[in-house]
């Protein structure tokens, strides 16, 4: 070797292990969002619909002092309504295949058709008739009860779980 000639490994990826390295992460994303759950991201939409309707219900009877409807599902009425709009992927009720939250009686209506009432009206004192609403993507469901002071309670079943979990 001449002096001053430095013989130097190469440092760094060549293009070729990078390539390789591009293809291997694509064919895992690929795989993997395959078995991604949807469904936990479309019962979450639905919740936060539900509630943002809800809230803006409540803001709106106070601020007016009157009543103001929200309506649930395929539910119509007189007067004005707030619709809630759901993915088509999450369907009202309850399947037969997940049971009811605990300390639950079983509702006469809501576990089949998916809502108690489904036009739900909320007064300038922020009270509101009782009510239950199950929604449901086919595997995880959701299980929304509102007291009759505006308090929403939601809970969710687990199916990895087996349980009901509160959010």
């Amino acid at each position: 070797m001449r002096p001053g000639c430095h013989f130097s490994a190469q440092q760094g990826t060549s293009l070729l292990e990078l390539t390789v390295v591009m293809a291997l992460i694509a064919i895992l994303a690929v795989a993997g969002s395959s078995f991604w759950d949807t469904g936990a991201t479309e019962l979450s939409a639905a919740h936060q619909e539900i509630r943002g309707s809800l809230e803006q219900a409540f803001t709106l009877a106070r601020a007016r002092g009157t009543n103001v409807t929200v309506a649930l599902g395929k539910a119509s009425g007189e007067g004005e309504h707030l619709p809630v709009q759901l993915s088509r992927k999450v369907k009202w009720g309850k399947p037969a295949t997940i049971p009811l939250p605990p300390g639950m009686e079983k509702p006469s209506v809501a576990a089949t058709t998916g809502e108690a009432h489904p036009v739900l009206t909320v007064t300038p004192r922020h009270t509101a008739l009782a009510s239950v609403w199950f929604l449901h993507d086919g595997r995880e469901a959701l299980c929304m009860r509102l007291s009759g002071h505006g308090q929403l309670q939601v809970l969710r079943w687990r199916r990895d779980l087996r349980i009901w979990t509160r959010l």
